[in-house]
């Protein structure tokens, strides 16, 4: 039974470049453009015309744009939830400007251990991480850690959470990462280890939505019956300011929207491509969370009912309830 059918969340692409050289992302190999302020301001009218409530400010390094305190004020202040992840090397002269701006920041940090995190990142950004903490508690602010999980890391999340998370009164994210375009760092995490996963995820102060759990073990969405709701559920804006369809990871068409976002999303081409969301050979397999997130949470299911009570824990602890309430 499908809840909603109208799109929830934008995926907004600020650039494509990062000051960093993650190895299991591919984004920054991308030459790529800054979004500008004007189409920022109409895409957001349509955005809420369209219905959509969460924007997610994204890259690339979202902190790379100097304007992206502006982009973010403008959608908060038009009652959208707004959500950014950074890596945390350009934060610390952000903060101040961002303040009271993001309702779900995201600091990512994927070891215990200075040198393995940076080695994993392609930058020294470990000692960011920190100082950004720091300077988000002074202003008054709570971020999240988002641990991105592999085989190889699984074991330092124990660590980060006790050493890290919990005495910083921050929220622990857990993402477990997902292959696509035949990035898979790491290796797939075998079911003993997602049970471990599992175990974790009801801890406080952890976040993991037990829906990708599960997901993983069924072998992901597949093409005959698929759970993948992305271009219905999520649009997804380029730095050229192009509508990208039916996601970014394998979005298969890319359509100019030149003002005109609303009437872009409703035409015939747009809806032939949203038709094939979850049933393109490529989407076979695929479990990537940016997508099956807002899936979970639009056609009841199990995967509804199992990424409930995570979804719920979440706002709770952060109280991003309330504002959801009143936007």
């Amino acid at each position: 039974m499908r809840l909603v059918r109208h799109p929830v969340l934008c995926n907004y692409y600020v650039t494509y470049r990062c000051n960093a050289r993650c190895s299991f992302c591919d984004i920054w190999e991308k030459p790529s453009p800054y979004i500008q302020l004007a189409d920022v301001a109409q895409n957001l009218r349509d955005l809420k015309r369209l219905g959509v409530s969460v924007v997610d400010f994204t890259g690339g390094e979202p902190l790379l744009h100097r304007q992206i305190h502006e982009f973010i004020g403008l959608a908060h202040d038009m009652g959208f939830i707004t959500t950014l992840t950074t890596n945390c090397l350009l934060y610390p002269k952000y903060a101040e400007k961002l303040r009271g701006k993001v309702d779900m920041l995201h600091f990512s940090l994927d070891a215990s251990e200075k040198e393995v995190h940076d080695k994993g990142r392609g930058v020294a950004c470990y000692d960011f991480v920190l100082e950004s903490i720091r300077v988000a508690k002074e202003l008054g602010e709570r971020p999240d850690i988002l641990f991105t999980v592999f085989r190889d890391n699984l074991h330092d999340l124990e660590a980060v959470y006790r050493d890290i998370a919990q005495p910083n009164g921050l929220m622990l994210i857990i993402n477990p990462a997902f292959e696509y375009n035949g990035i898979d760092a790491g290796g797939q995490l075998t079911p003993a280890e997602l049970d471990y996963l599992s175990a974790f995820g009801k801890r406080r102060g952890v976040y993991l939505n037990e829906a990708f759990i599960a997901l993983r073990k069924d072998g992901g969405n597949h093409v005959a019956a698929p759970v993948c709701k992305a271009a219905s559920t999520t649009l997804v804006i380029s730095p050229s300011n192009e509508l990208v369809v039916p996601c970014y990871h394998l979005g298969e068409q890319k359509f100019p929207i030149q003002g005109q976002l609303y009437d872009l999303y409703h035409s015939p081409e747009v809806g032939r491509m949203v038709a094939l969301e979850g049933r393109l050979p490529q989407c076979e397999g695929c479990t990537i969370n940016c997508y099956m997130q807002p899936s979970f949470a639009v056609e009841v299911n199990k995967y509804f009912w199992q990424a409930l009570p995570s979804t719920l824990k979440y706002n709770i602890e952060k109280g991003t309830w309330k504002r959801m309430l009143t936007r």
